[in-house]
């Protein structure tokens, strides 16, 4: 296995307020509270050393009663220590886990909790997987990709998919072309794709320590109680977040949320709408569900449960019931953690360490070897095709394609027609100018086709090097955000144990995994 380390700035696949704020810019300071480093986590454990006792003892009894009949299940009362801290990712359930980039957020929060325990010894630190199990937006979690075959959950479902019965997906096992037992026992023997996905998950990462939570709960919300009152009446959030997301936009940053003036759903049995405010009347949209203030928050009261989180809170609802450190996550979503500072701040809750998930691809023997015989680098695949051919051109040609010495002469002969034209008459100037434009025009629409007439010289091997960037990249998406696991652990059971030993936390780069090619094939 070789690994290759590029640049992020290099892949053209990040927004510039992550890439500014992990380059530390000071003009991304105010929308952060500590930069990921070791030496900074120490910043970070402070600002939760008093995490509320009462908190983590709700946290244990709820990890205790999702964990129930689970084998070899984790020692939750470790978390009741005050020397006890998470890591923590987050993501949609989707099928099958999804694509691998959800792998990589977890063995990311994995390692990540890993190091801080070697540096702080006197500390304990769980790696978590916040389960986003209220989320309702069934097509997003639907499908995933497998050996170039699209595999669905078909049907209409409504409201938190965490609810959803998990059996159903017993059709898509039947016609995989090889069936995981690992999935098959998951969705097969539990009741809701929330403990689907625990069970899965758990087999794949628990003896590595990580705890898989499911947030919709009753007890846990008890704690959020006081956020949810203030939203409702006050509309807090919103204009905090309008604030922030002013300032941002003002330095030049595009950022992916926008905050509504009640950013909480109403959560039932197959329903998860949205609540809004009409007049004197709280309207939960899409049903007949009408509530004066003190109705809904009497219910929030007896219920809150019924209360969930959009994107706007649900960051806050983590780090309120949870003893949190750090939190992991992809491209798009830090920038938006960036936009709620002002919520964290409002709230007095620590805001945590942003880090970005480990990126990366993984090249296997096949692929590695031709582009070992094409000579080409594994990082050169983030390129356009237009770039990448003239690139391979330029590399392997023996000709001198470039007209460049010829460009120059050609200016610097034009520059004494016009010192000669001029001295003759001053209105010559513009017309020699216009000539020598055209020219020059003339000359690079040479250059062009010299390479394209190299490039059909080589078109044999450049087709074979976009076929190959196809397969990495299909369909233009970045293979990490396509392939699913099961197109790598299917045929080699250390996949995983590969990621574990490639990837870097705190290393902000995009990891190339490469199978050694043979020489033969």
């Amino acid at each position: 296995m070789t690994l290759n380390k590029v640049d992020l700035r290099k892949t053209g696949q990040f927004p510039a307020l992550l890439l500014d704020y992990l380059d530390q810019k000071p003009v991304t300071e105010e929308f952060y509270s500590v930069y990921p480093t070791v030496e900074n986590a120490r910043q970070a454990i402070d600002s939760k050393s008093e995490f509320d006792s009462e908190k983590r003892q709700t946290l244990v009894n709820v990890l205790e009663k999702q964990y129930k009949g689970l084998p070899n299940k984790p020692d939750f009362s470790t978390l009741l220590d005050t020397n006890t801290f998470t890591v923590t990712t987050g993501h949609q359930l989707n099928i099958f886990t999804g694509p691998l980039y959800i792998i990589y957020k977890i063995v990311t929060t994995i390692k990540l909790a890993r190091e801080l325990k070697t540096a702080y010894p006197d500390c304990n630190f769980v790696p978590v997987y916040w389960m986003a199990t209220e989320d309702h937006d069934f097509a997003e979690i639907a499908s995933f990709h497998l050996f170039g075959q699209t595999f669905k959950w078909e049907g209409e479902h409504q409201g938190a998919v965490g609810r959803l019965n998990p059996k159903e997906l017993e059709s898509i096992l039947k016609v995989l072309p090889t069936k995981p037992l690992l999935f098959a026992k998951a969705y097969l023997e539990n009741n809701t794709l929330a403990d689907a996905v625990r069970c899965y998950m758990h087999e794949l990462f628990g003896s590595e320590g990580l705890i898989c939570l499911d947030a919709d709960e009753a007890e846990l919300k008890k704690h959020f109680l006081p956020v949810i009152r203030e939203e409702l009446t006050q509309s807090v959030s919103e204009k905090l977040v309008t604030e922030t997301t002013s300032k941002l936009a003002e330095l030049g940053y595009h950022t992916p949320l926008t905050a509504r003036e009640i950013n909480l759903f109403y959560l039932r049995d197959n329903l998860r709408e949205r609540i809004v405010k009409e007049g004197d009347q709280f309207k939960v949209l899409n049903t007949d569900l009408t509530f004066t203030e003190k109705e809904l928050l009497t219910e929030a009261e007896e219920h809150p449960e019924y209360f969930s989180p959009n994107v706007v809170l649900r960051p806050l609802y983590e780090e309120i019931i949870l003893p949190n450190l750090a939190y992991i996550g992809g491209p798009s979503e830090l920038p938006y953690w960036m936009q709620l500072k002002g919520v964290f701040d409002h709230y007095q809750t620590p805001f945590p360490m942003l880090i970005p998930r480990n990126f990366g691809m993984y090249i296997n023997a096949t692929i590695s070897n031709k582009l070992e015989k094409l000579g080409i680098n594994p990082e050169d695949l983030f390129m356009d095709q237009v770039m990448l051919r003239k690139t391979y051109v330029q590399k392997n040609t023996e000709n001198e394609l470039s007209l460049q010495s010829q460009k120059s002469a050609f200016l610097n002969l034009f520059d004494e027609i016009i010192e000669k034209a001029t001295a003759v008459e001053r209105t010559m100037e513009g017309a020699v100018k216009a000539e020598r434009a055209r020219l020059f025009s003339a000359l690079e629409n040479l250059e062009k086709r010299i390479r394209k007439a190299e490039e059909r010289n080589h078109e044999s091997e450049i087709t074979q090097l976009l076929n190959v960037q196809e397969k990495l990249f299909p369909g233009g998406s970045a293979q990490e955000r396509y392939d699913n696991l099961l197109s790598f652990y299917i045929n080699d059971s250390t996949f995983i144990s590969k990621l574990f030993a490639a990837f870097e936390p705190l290393e902000f780069k995009y990891f190339i995994l490469s199978e050694n090619g043979t020489t033969d094939s």
